[in-house]
């Protein structure tokens, strides 16, 4: 399907919105202070049913059901109540990324296509892929930037198998005097 075909919706709705995966089970995206106002306004302004929405252990997420759901997650229209202001690392998706701590950089990581078949979609439409990274790049680098020491390390302890580098870049100063490497 082009993307010119997809009557008003997004390129990456028509594929998602055919996906068996749940993307938003079992999955605890971290969210930064201010992403978590935006979404606090939001969930205000729309007047959506939502207790208790972000949860806080090592790093601050939005919080889960008993089955393991994002809580912003509408079950039974399967998508995202608060989509237009998603955490950062949902907007990034399908890419997602590690810090190694060692050379001092951030490594760019795409999920394989047997977890995620957006992914595969992107990775066959070059100018696509090129697009949502450049908006995966700034969400991510926004987390780096804006999350504590403490959370990112914990975030890094985070184990992301079926992924595959898709590039690297040099972490900022700031960010490698943060992480007192």
């Amino acid at each position: 399907m082009s993307k010119e075909d997809n009557k008003g919706t997004t390129y990456s709705f028509d594929v998602c919105s055919q996906c068996k995966s749940i993307c938003c089970q079992d999955a605890k995206p971290p969210l930064t202070e201010n992403r978590k106002k935006i979404i606090q306004e939001y969930i205000k302004k729309k007047k959506l049913r939502v207790a208790e929405p972000f949860s806080k252990g090592e790093y601050t997420f939005p919080a889960v059901d008993s089955d393991v759901y994002c809580k912003l997650f509408n079950k039974k229209t399967c998508k995202c109540m608060v989509h237009p202001v998603k955490p950062e690392t949902c907007v990034a998706g399908p890419f997602t990324f590690d810090i190694n701590f060692n050379t001092q950089k951030v490594c760019f990581f795409l999920k394989k296509t047997e977890i995620c078949a957006y992914a595969g979609v992107l990775f066959k439409d070059k100018p696509a892929l090129k697009e949502l990274f450049e908006v995966a790049r700034k969400q991510i680098l926004t987390i780096i930037d804006q999350l504590s020491a403490d959370e990112l390390r914990a975030l890094m302890k985070i184990e992301e198998p079926q992924t595959f580098k898709f590039c690297e870049e040099p972490l900022s100063p700031e960010a490698i005097r943060k992480l007192d490497l």
